[in-house]
């Protein structure tokens, strides 16, 4: 901690929590009690955040992808995530944390939507840690409704598709109300972004650690963020650039 630089964090911070399954195994246990313990490993993790100042953060929790799981291991999963959020979010409300969810949320069950729905009321007003959770999330699915959005606007003849630029095409995302993440962390020794956050994560520093994510805690996160801080970042422009500007 102390070695952190306040001034210099990033303000925006993505994570793909990989490894509760091999971690599970690795303990003899099925792969539902990596899930468990991952709980854990979210609640230091948002904990360090809001410590140190972090603004930002968003989990990646569950993909598209992910339905395709063994039936077992999705409704168990399912269950978690209500449950975890009925119990965490006294606590996160106290702590002045706001929460957001992303992703195709009409494919989850109806106590789990109607839990998020009471979940995003609850600390609506919230000023402090703004932590969004990707949830059936799929970063080209959000591309593709994005587009579609634009394209029934232009049908409407409410946007003029020679003025469609970047701004436009961020205002249709479902991340439009938070700046691009400046820092990636992805556990478990896997070297890909997986359909997370494609567009928004196009200047993002990436940083990725064999270490398993229910054994990744506040240590290994500001481990993270002192290598975010040792690097520099250009923009496409010099070091010469860099250094006149600061």
């Amino acid at each position: 901690m102390e070695n952190l630089d306040l001034q210099r964090l990033p303000k925006h911070i993505a994570i793909i929590m990989d490894g509760n399954g091999r971690w599970a195994e690795e303990q003899g246990q099925d792969r539902l009690y990596g899930h468990y313990h991952g709980v854990i490993s979210v609640r230091k993790v948002v904990e360090a955040a809001t410590e140190i100042g972090i603004q930002y953060l968003t989990l990646y929790a569950f993909s598209t992808e992910n339905w395709d799981r063994p039936q077992a291991e999705v409704l168990g999963l399912m269950s978690l995530f209500v449950d975890t959020i009925s119990k965490e979010v006294p606590d996160l409300h106290q702590n002045n944390i706001r929460l957001h969810f992303i992703g195709n949320l009409d494919l989850l069950p109806d106590e789990a939507r109607q839990a998020l729905a009471s979940a995003t009321h609850t600390t609506a007003q919230n000023t402090g840690l703004q932590l969004v959770i990707a949830l059936s999330y799929s970063s080209r699915w959000e591309i593709i409704q994005a587009a579609k959005s634009l394209g029934a606007q232009v049908k409407q003849g409410t946007l003029d598709p020679a003025q469609i630029d970047e701004t436009h095409f961020v205002q249709a995302l479902s991340t439009k109300d938070f700046p691009d993440p400046e820092l990636m962390i992805r556990t478990s020794g896997e070297h890909r972004i997986s359909n997370f956050l494609l567009f928004q994560l196009a200047y993002a520093e990436l940083y990725f650690t064999e270490t398993r994510w229910p054994a990744f805690g506040k240590e290994a996160f500001i481990a993270a963020i002192l290598d975010y801080q040792s690097r520099e970042r250009r923009f496409g422009k010099t070091s010469a650039q860099i250094n006149l500007n600061t």
